[in-house]
């Protein structure tokens, strides 16, 4: 598995984004959506990588600066057909590393509460990550899940 940073003007990555925006509106209320659409992962406070095995797109997702200190992860997904392969792992790894490398002393997140974001739920588990109450701009919400970690 090999990480870039960047590929927005991709159309597979485009296609893979479109399929996130769709999942998370058919997962929760529009209101109750909170993913940065193209413009916003472009953004200069975002940086933003791919996962690739050769040229197959295994999944992106991005890493967003709240302030000197503070990371959000963004925009996690895996390709439907590339699952279970350890992509969303290694992705979550490398944010971390690079939240690390900023000097950022958290690393927050913000998903969905349904069973449908259960997978997501443990990966992020997995790599230490808590359940907190809302952070920068987010106010509770019965459809999202507020989770952190000390980096």
């Amino acid at each position: 598995m090999e990480i870039r940073e960047g590929g927005l003007d991709d159309a597979r990555v485009r296609s893979l984004l479109e399929a996130h925006f769709a999942g998370m509106l058919a997962s929760s209320p529009k209101d109750s959506t909170h993913f940065l659409d193209f413009s916003g992962l472009a953004a200069p406070d975002v940086t933003f990588w791919t996962v690739w095995d050769g040229e197959d797109l295994l999944g992106c997702g991005a890493l967003r600066e709240l302030d000197s200190g503070h990371g959000e992860i963004k925009s996690m997904r895996t390709a439907s057909e590339h699952l279970r392969r350890g992509t969303g792992a290694k992705l979550v790894g490398h944010i971390l590393a690079a939240a690390r490398a900023r000097g950022y002393k958290r690393v927050s997140l913000e998903t969905g509460s349904g069973t449908s974001f259960d997978a997501a739920h443990a990966l992020y588990r997995q790599f230490g990550f808590t359940e907190t109450g809302p952070f920068g701009e987010y106010r509770e919400d019965p459809f999202s899940r507020f989770l952190s970690r000390v980096v």
